[in-house]
C-alpha cells in the first residue's frame, strides 16, 4: 500500500514538473495518467520496495553521493594511466563475492561497478560477480568489499 501511494505521488509531481503545465483540463489528464499507470501497475503485481525506492532515499542519496567521490578518484587514475607515454595497464578479469541478500542491493552493487571507470561487470553468479578491470590498481578486494558494503546498506538498511 504505501509503495503505491509513494509511486503515485512520484509519478504525479515529475507529471507536473516535467509538463510544465497548470490548468485543470491539462491536470485531469496528468491525474488520469498517473490512475491508468497505477492500476495497471497493480493489475500485473509488479509493486514493491524495488519498483519503488522512494522510502529510502535518505540513505540511497549519501550513497550515490559517495559513489560520485568513488567515480571521480577513478576517473583520476583511468586518465593517469591513459596519459602515460607508454601503456603501462595489466587488464584482468577478478571474481568478487557479493554479500548482498535482495536483489535490489546486487543491482546496485553490479551497476556501481560498472559505473566506476576502469571496471564493467561482466557476468553475475549466485555468489560472484565476475568484474574486468583495466589495471590490477583497480582490483583491490578492500574496495569491493567497502561498496558491496555500502550498497547494501543504502538499499536494505543492513547494519556495518
Amino acid at each position: 500500500m504505501i509503495y503505491g501511494v509513494s509511486l503515485s505521488l512520484v509519478l504525479a509531481l515529475l507529471w507536473w514538473v516535467l509538463s510544465g503545465y497548470d490548468k485543470i483540463t491539462l491536470l485531469a489528464f496528468g491525474a488520469a495518467s498517473v490512475v491508468i499507470t497505477m492500476v495497471l501497475v497493480l493489475r500485473m503485481r509488479i509493486i514493491d520496495r524495488e519498483t519503488a525506492p522512494f522510502l529510502r532515499l535518505h540513505t540511497l542519496i549519501p550513497y550515490y553521493i559517495w559513489l560520485g567521490g568513488e567515480i571521480a578518484k577513478a576517473n583520476l587514475s583511468v586518465l593517469k594511466a591513459s596519459l602515460k607515454p607508454e601503456i603501462d595497464i595489466t587488464p584482468r578479469l577478478v571474481r568478487v563475492p557479493v554479500k548482498a541478500e535482495s536483489d535490489l542491493a546486487r543491482c546496485v552493487f553490479a551497476n556501481s561497478i560498472t559505473l566506476t571507470p576502469g571496471t564493467v561487470t561482466v557476468e553475475v553468479e549466485d555468489d560472484a560477480y565476475l568484474v574486468h578491470a583495466l589495471d590490477t590498481s583497480f582490483t583491490a578486494p578492500e574496495g569491493f568489499a567497502e561498496m558491496n558494503l555500502y550498497a547494501a546498506r543504502a538499499t536494505d538498511g543492513e547494519p556495518s
